[in-house]
C-alpha cells in the first residue's frame, strides 16, 4: 500500500517537533546545572563551622552568619545533600564536600541525641552541640537516619549504617507501636489526627535505606506498602481534595485542622489548613513507590490526586505561584503568610511534574514544569520613580524624565547565589535571608539535582546518533529557555 500524499510532511512535522523538544529540555538542563553548581558554592563558602563543625544555616543575603543556632533538621539534610552530590555528579566528587560530609555527621553522632544512649533527638543545638530544644515528633531523627545512612554509601565506614538502622527501627517503633517515648502527652481535648508528614517521610527513608539493598528493602516492603496506604487516606472530598490531616481510621476532621491544604511540606508539627506543596512532595515520593513495585494503575492515581489536583487549586491565577496554605472550603485561611510564595513548594512542584512527565510521557506534565520553573527563575523588570540614592538602573528619558527600572527575581540572586526563599503573594522578596532554622542546604539543590538528572535521561532518550551536545562553561550562564521560548 502507497504512502499517502501528506505522510512525509507529517514526518517531518513530528521530527521538528522532537528537535524542539530536546532543544528546551537541554536549555532547561544547562540552566539548572548551572544554578546548582551557584548554589553549592554558596553553602560552600559560607556554611561550613570549622571549629565545632557542622554548618551554620541562618544566613543573610550575602552569606553573613546571624544566628549560630545549629538545627538537627537542617545538619542531617545538609550532610546527606553533600552526599548524594558527590555519589551522584560526577563533577561534586571532591574532597572538601566529602570531608565537609564527614565533618557534619561526627557533630551529629557527638551532640544530635539529647540523652544517649536514649534514641530522641534535640531540634536545636548550641554552635557547640549543646541542646537548646526538643520536637516531640519523628522528624530530627529521620534526618539524621537519611545522613548517616547517605555517609556510609559514599564512605563505606559501617558505623553508620548501624546507626542509620537502628535509628530506623526507632522511629518506627514510635509511629506503629508506642509513640510515648516522644515525650508528647495525650490530652483528653485533642483530636486523634494523622498527618500525612508522617506517613510520607517514612515512605521516603524506606526508599532511601533500600536503595541497591535487596535485604534491607524486603524487610521494609511492607512499611513500603502501610505508608502508602496512608498516605492515599489523605485524599478526601469525594476525591476533590488532598488534606494534611485524617482522623486515625482515615476520616475526615472537622475544623480548621481537618480543612487543611498544604502545597508542600511544613516545618511545624500540626497542620490545620490544607496546601499544594505537601501534596505535590507525597506525589512524587508515591510515583517512586509505584515504579518499584510496578504499579501504572497506582501511577496514574497519585499523577491525577497528587500532582494534578493540588497544582490546579493551588496556583495563584492572578500573579503566578503556589499558594502556602489553603483551606479546602474555601473559607480565609487561619495562617499569615498563607498566600506568601516559599520555596519548597516550588521546588517540589518542578521535581513532580518532571518525574511525573519522565514516567508517563504525558505532555501536559512537560507543560507544567515548565510553567512553575519560569516562575521560578523568572528575572523582573519593574518601572520605578528614581531617588536621589537609588541603584535603579535609568532607561531611555521621555517628555516627563527619566524612566528607571529596579532588577529583581522572583527566588534566585544572581549577585550572591542560593535563593531567596519567602516572597510576598506578588512575587517581591519579603525576606531577604537565604537560610534560618527551616530553610538550609536541602530543597533547592535537591530539586536542581534531581532535575538535571530527569532532564538527562530525557535527553538521553531523544537524543540523535550525532555527538553529544557540548558542555556549559561554567563561567558563563546559559541563555533564559523562557527568553528562547518567546524569541
Amino acid at each position: 500500500m502507497g504512502r499517502s500524499e501528506g505522510e512525509p510532511c507529517l514526518q517531518v512535522q513530528v521530527s521538528q517537533d522532537m528537535e524542539k523538544e530536546r532543544e528546551t529540555l537541554q536549555a532547561w538542563k544547562e540552566r539548572v546545572e548551572h544554578e546548582l553548581d551557584v548554589v553549592v558554592a554558596f553553602w560552600l563558602e559560607h556554611s561550613h563551622d570549622q571549629e565545632h563543625g557542622g554548618f551554620f544555616t541562618c544566613l543573610g543575603r550575602d552569606g553573613q552568619v546571624y544566628d549560630d543556632l545549629k538545627y538537627v533538621w537542617l545538619q542531617g539534610r545538609q550532610v546527606w545533600m553533600y552526599c548524594r552530590l558527590y555519589r551522584k555528579l560526577e563533577r561534586f566528587r571532591r574532597p572538601e564536600l566529602l570531608n565537609a560530609a564527614k565533618a557534619g555527621g561526627e557533630f551529629l553522632l557527638r551532640y544530635a541525641r539529647v540523652a544517649p544512649p536514649a534514641k530522641k533527638c534535640a531540634f536545636v543545638l548550641t554552635r557547640d552541640g549543646r541542646p537548646v530544644k526538643v520536637q516531640r515528633t519523628i522528624f530530627s531523627e529521620c534526618f539524621y537516619t537519611m545522613a548517616m545512612n547517605e555517609l556510609w554509601r559514599v564512605t563505606g565506614d559501617a558505623q553508620y549504617q548501624s546507626e542509620a538502622v537502628e535509628m530506623m527501627d526507632q522511629i518506627v517503633h514510635w509511629v506503629r507501636e508506642d509513640p510515648s517515648g516522644l515525650g508528647r502527652p495525650q490530652l483528653p481535648g485533642a483530636p486523634a489526627a494523622e498527618s500525612m508528614a508522617v506517613p510520607m517521610m517514612l515512605l521516603s527513608l524506606v526508599e532511601q535505606l533500600g536503595e541497591a539493598d535487596d535485604e534491607l528493602a524486603g524487610s521494609y516492603a511492607e512499611l513500603g506498602d502501610w505508608c502508602a496506604r496512608r498516605i492515599l487516606r489523605h485524599v478526601q472530598r469525594g476525591g476533590q481534595a488532598v488534606l494534611e490531616n485524617v482522623s486515625e481510621d482515615g476520616e475526615g476532621l472537622s475544623g480548621c485542622l481537618g480543612r487543611h491544604q498544604n502545597p508542600g511540606e511544613d516545618t511545624r508539627p500540626t497542620l490545620p489548613e490544607p496546601s499544594p506543596g505537601h501534596a505535590l512532595e507525597a506525589g512524587w515520593f508515591l510515583l517512586r513507590h509505584a515504579v518499584r513495585r510496578g504499579d501504572p494503575k497506582l501511577r496514574a492515581h497519585v499523577i491525577d490526586k497528587f500532582l494534578l489536583l493540588p497544582f490546579r487549586s493551588g496556583w495563584d491565577p492572578d500573579h503566578g505561584g503556589l499558594f502556602y496554605f489553603q483551606d479546602a472550603d474555601g473559607l480565609c485561611p487561619t495562617q499569615l503568610e498563607w498566600a506568601m510564595k516559599l520555596w519548597w513548594p516550588h521546588s517540589e512542584a518542578m521535581i513532580a511534574f518532571l518525574m511525573g512527565y519522565s514516567e508517563s510521557g504525558d505532555s501536559a506534565l512537560l507543560n507544567i514544569f515548565y510553567q512553575v520553573a519560569e516562575y521560578t527563575f523568572r528575572q523582573r523588570y519593574l518601572q520605578s520613580h528614581p531617588r536621589q540614592d537609588s541603584p535603579l538602573k535609568q532607561g531611555t528619558r521621555s517628555s516627563k524624565g527619566i524612566t528607571c527600572y529596579k532588577v529583581t527575581w522572583q527566588f534566585r540572586d544572581p549577585e550572591y547565589g542560593e535563593w531567596f526563599g519567602y516572597l510576598n503573594r506578588e512575587g517581591k522578596i519579603a525576606l531577604t535571608i537565604k537560610g534560618g532554622p527551616f530553610k538550609g542546604c536541602f530543597h533547592v539543590p535537591r530539586c536542581l539535582a534531581m532535575c538535571e538528572e530527569m532532564l538527562s535521561d530525557l535527553l538521553s532518550r531523544l537524543a540523535p546518533a550525532s555527538a553529544p551536545a557540548p558542555a556549559l562553561s561554567a563561567r558563563s550562564p546559559p541563555a533564559d529557555p523562557a527568553r528562547r521560548g518567546a524569541e
